[in-house]
């Protein structure tokens, strides 16, 4: 799951499949240099097929808001389709803002 301009765009983050679910596993850090590379993924992780499909983000360093906002709107456009985005070990900075903004992220569904 590269970058369409490359891999080397998307150094600091990768996104590598999941092979027991359909989903992906992220890696790095979700910010304004990854930002194309983590819409990407997500873009591919939600064009799977099934009622649920995840994001291992458990190897994530950090989420700025903007990717905050990313998932956000990635899980309540599934939502509309029925479907749902579970996150899965997310990081602290992710917790922090769905912490400090609980309405606008109400979408986002964390695993247990």
């Amino acid at each position: 799951m590269n970058s369409p301009s490359g891999a080397d765009a998307c150094a600091p983050l990768t996104a590598r499949p999941w092979q027991d679910r359909p989903g992906a596993r992220l890696s790095g850090s979700c910010d304004l240099d990854t930002r194309q590379c983590l819409s990407a993924a997500i873009g591919v992780v939600t064009a799977m097929p099934g009622p649920v499909v995840h994001l291992d983000l458990s190897a994530v360093v950090f989420l700025d808001t903007a990717a905050v906002a990313a998932l956000v709107r990635a899980a309540a456009a599934l939502s509309g389709q029925g479907r749902r985005l579970l996150l899965h070990d997310p990081p602290y900075s992710l917790r922090k803002v769905v912490e400090m903004f609980p309405d606008e992220c109400a979408a986002l569904e964390v695993a247990a």
